[in-house]
C-alpha cells in the first residue's frame, strides 16, 4: 500500500510542477518518543491541508515528498498527541512525540502474556511500551513490576549411551528445522541464556550450511559421513552424517498453491510480531512466479478471508491486503486453520506444492486449541496432500512447544523469525526447500558392529526418536526434506574396550545365555546407516544402505565443517547443562568455532562465535550474581 501511495504522491508531484511550476521537495527523518528517545513506527506523516502522507517504518524513519517549503506535517499515532510541524526549508527533520496518557485510558487492550489490559495501570508503576497494530503502532502505557513470561517449551530428556551389544539398533526421523538455534540468539541478545528445553541440539545443528556433495544417482539425496576424535573426549569417537537434497532452480519449481495464516490477534500486538510478520511476508511475495498462487487467511476473535487465491505476479495486490492487516481481540486459531485448509483444498495445484503458512506466536485460546486436537486435525489434512509450514514470532507469550508439534505433523518446516535477517534466510535464501519437498518420511536406521562399538549416543533429536520396528513401517509418520536442505545427525561413540563411567555395567542375564556376539562377519566396518524415504507422491518407502569404516583421521585433519558442527554440538550441550558436555567449555569451543568458520558468505558462524562468547560472559555473571 506504501509503494502505491509512494507512486500517486510522485505522479500528483509531477503534475504539480508541469502545470503550476510549483517545486517538490523530498523530507526525511526519525520519529521517536519524548519520554523514552526509542523510535515510533506506524506513525502517520501527512502534509496538512492535502491528501499526501506516509507511514513511519519500524524503526520509526519516515520520507514524504512535499509541495512546497512552506508546508506543514501533522504526525499523529494513537498513544501520543498530535503535533504539527512547519517546514523551515531543510531536508531533514527529526521529531519527538509526546505520550497521550488521556487517550491511553481510553484504549483497551485484549492480548495475552505481556500485552495484557491490567497493564495499563494508574502511577506509582514503571513506563512500559507495547508496539504493534496495522503498521506498526507503538503504545505506551505504565506497567506493574510483574514480569508477564508465560512461553512453554516441551521437556526434553537428553539421550544417554546405549550399549552397542543390548541396543544395537538406533532410529530416527529427520529434523531440517533451525527454529531452536534462532530462539537462542534471541534469549543470548537479550542478555541471558535460554531455558534447557528451548535448546533442540539437533536444530542448533541444522541451522548452518555445510558444504556436502550434491546427489549423482537416482536419490533425490546424497549420504555423507566423517569420523573423528570427539573434542570433549579424547578417548570417544564422534560421527557425522550428512545428507544434502538436490538443489533446484526457483524457476523449475512446480507451481505453489499458498494459504498465509496470519494471527493477528492482541497477543500479535507488538513490533516484532505483526510488523515482522508482515515484513517477511512480503519478502516471500517478490519469490513468486506467475504460476503460484497465494491467499491470505487471518483470526483473532474469528477467522476470516482477507485475500481471495491470487496470481503470484500480482505482488502489489497481495502486498497491499498484508499491509492492511491490524492486531487485536482473542486467538481463534483452531478455526483460522481449518479455514486455511479449505481453501487450499478448494485451489489444490495437483502435482504442485499445496501448503499453508502459518504465522503466529502460537498463543490459542479459542475453538480448536489443544496439541492433541490441533494434531489431528493437521494429520488429517496433510494426507490430502496440504502441507503445514510454521513461522514463529514474539517474546513473553511464545508457544514454542505448540508450533513445533504443528510443523511436525504438518509434514512441514518451523522457524523461529527474530528478526528481518532472519525472515530472508528463511523465505528468500531457502526459499525452494521452505515450499517444495523432495522426499517425505525420511529416516534413519544405524546399526552398530559391537566389535568396534562400546556405546554411542546420538545428539539430539530427542524428539524425532523412533523405535525399531517403525523403520519399515511405512505407515510410520517422519521428517521430510526440501529442496537443496541438508541434514546433519551426530553420534559420539565409544570404542570398545575404552574404560567409561557412562557405561556401568549390569548383571549378568539369568534367562538368556550372556554369549559375546558372532563377530566374525564384520570385518573393520564401525557400522552400517541404513535410510528409507518416500517421494513425494508416493505411499511405499525406498531403502538406501551405506557401511562406514572408521580411518582414524586425526582432529587436525577433518573438515571445517565437521569441527564446526561438534562445537555447535557442545555449546547446546552446555546451554542443556548436560552430563555429557564432559571438558567441553565455552573458551574451547568458541577456539573450535574461529578454526573452521571457512567460507562464510552470510556471516553465520562468525555471528555464532559471537553468540558462543557472549554465553560466556553471561554464564560467569549469574554464577557471580549466585555466589553473592
Amino acid at each position: 500500500m506504501k509503494k502505491i501511495l509512494s507512486s500517486l504522491s510522485v505522479l500528483v508531484f509531477l503534475m504539480l510542477y508541469a502545470f503550476t511550476g510549483t517545486r517538490v521537495y523530498t523530507i526525511s527523518g526519525t520519529i521517536r518518543s519524548a519520554a523514552d528517545g526509542l523510535p515510533v513506527p506506524g506513525v502517520s506523516v501527512k502534509v496538512k491541508n492535502t491528501n499526501i502522507s506516509t507511514t513511519s517504518a519500524i524503526d520509526g524513519k519516515y520520507t514524504i515528498k512535499v509541495p512546497e517549503k512552506k508546508s506543514v506535517l501533522v504526525f499523529a499515532c494513537i498513544g501520543f498527541k498530535k503535533r504539527e510541524v512547519a517546514l523551515s526549508g531543510g531536508k531533514k527533520m527529526d521529531v519527538t512525540l509526546e505520550v497521550n496518557n488521556d487517550q491511553l485510558n481510553e484504549v483497551v487492550i485484549v492480548g495475552h502474556g505481556t500485552q495484557k489490559k491490567s497493564l495499563i495501570t494508574g502511577s506509582g508503576s514503571s513506563p512500559i511500551m507495547i508496539r504493534g497494530a496495522s503498521s506498526g503502532m507503538m503504545i505506551r502505557g505504565i506497567a506493574r513490576e510483574e514480569d508477564y513470561n508465560t512461553e512453554s517449551y516441551a521437556a526434553i530428556n537428553g539421550n544417554r549411551f546405549m550399549g552397542a551389544k543390548e541396543n544395537p539398533l538406533s532410529t530416527f526421523g529427520i529434523d531440517v528445522d533451525g527454529a531452536s538455534y534462532s530462539n537462542i540468539r534471541r534469549f543470548i541478545n537479550e542478555g541471558k541464556l535460554p531455558p534447557v528445553d528451548a535448546v533442540r541440539i539437533e536444530e542448533m545443528i541444522n541451522y548452518f550450511d555445510y558444504a556436502y556433495p550434491q546427489p549423482t544417482g537416482d536419490d533425490p539425496f546424497s549420504v555423507n559421513t566423517e569420523i573423528s576424535t570427539a573434542p570433549w573426549n579424547s578417548n570417544h569417537r564422534l560421527l557425522r552424517i550428512g545428507l544434502q537434497g538436490k538443489k533446484t532452480d526457483t524457476k523449475e519449481l512446480p507451481p505453489s498453491n499458498l494459504v498465509f495464516l496470519i494471527d493477528v490477534s492482541g497477543s500479535m500486538f507488538s513490533y516484532n510480531k505483526l510488523p515482522l510478520v508482515k515484513a517477511s511476508l512480503k519478502m516471500l511475495v517478490d519469490q513468486l512466479r506467475k504460476t503460484d498462487k497465494v491467499a491470505i487467511v487471518t483470526y483473532a476473535g474469528h477467522a476470516g478471508e482477507v485475500l481471495p487465491s491470487t496470481q503470484g505476479d500480482k505482488k502489489l495486490t497481495i502486498k497491499n491486503a498484508i499491509d492492511q492487516l491490524a492486531a487485536g481481540g482473542s486467538t481463534a486459531g483452531g478455526e483460522g486453520i481449518k479455514a486455511a485448509y479449505a481453501i487450499a483444498e478448494k485451489n489444490f495445484i495437483k502435482g504442485g506444492t499445496n501448503r499453508v503458512i502459518l504465522a503466529t506466536d502460537g498463543d490459542f485460546n479459542v475453538g480448536v486449541s489443544s496439541d492433541g486436537e490441533m494434531q489431528r486435525l493437521i494429520e488429517e489434512k496433510k494426507k490430502g496432500g496440504v502441507f503445514l509450514s510454521v513461522l514463529g514470532y514474539g517474546m513473553g507469550n511464545y508457544k514454542d512447544s505448540k508450533m513445533e508439534t504443528l510443523a511436525d505433523k504438518g509434514n512441514g518446516n518451523y522457524a523461529y523469525i527474530d528478526n528481518i535477517s532472519e525472515a530472508r534466510r528463511v523465505l528468500v535464501k531457502e526459499f525452494g526447500g521452505t515450499l517444495f519437498t523432495i522426499a517425505k518420511d525420511v529416516k534413519l536406521q544405524i546399526e552398530f558392529n559391537p566389535s568396534k562399538v562400546q556405546a554411542y549416543r546420538l545428539i539430539g533429536y530427542e524428539n524425532r526418536l523412533l523405535n525399531k520396528e517403525d523403520f519399515n513401517n511405512d505407515q510410520k509418520d517422519a521428517g521430510d526434506l526440501g529442496a537443496g536442505h541438508r541434514v546433519t545427525a551426530l553420534y559420539e561413540i565409544i570404542p570398545a574396550g575404552v574404560k567409561s563411567k557412562f557405561t556401568d555395567s549390569v548383571d549378568k542375564l539369568k534367562y538368556q545365555k550372556n554369549e559375546a556376539p558372532n563377530l566374525s562377519s564384520n570385518g573393520d566396518e564401525l557400522l552400517t546407516i541404513k535410510l528409507r524415504y518416500k517421494k513425494p507422491d508416493e505411499d511405499r518407502s525406498r531403502l538406501i544402505e551405506k557401511p562406514v569404516v572408521d580411518h582414524k583421521t586425526p582432529w587436525s585433519a577433518t573438515s571445517d565443517d565437521f569441527r564446526f558442527a561438534s562445537a555447535v554440538a557442545g555449546y547446546g550441550m552446555l546451554l542443556r547443562k548436560s552430563e555429557f558436555s564432559q571438558q567441553a567449555t565455552f573458551a574451547n569451543l568458541a577456539e573450535i568455532a574461529q578454526s573452521a568458520l571457512g567460507k562464510d558468505p552470510e556471516g553465520y558462524r562468525a555471528e555464532f562465535l559471537r553468540i558462543v562468547k557472549s554465553s560466556a560472559l553471561v554464564a560467569k555473571d549469574l554464577l557471580s550474581a549466585t555466589e553473592n
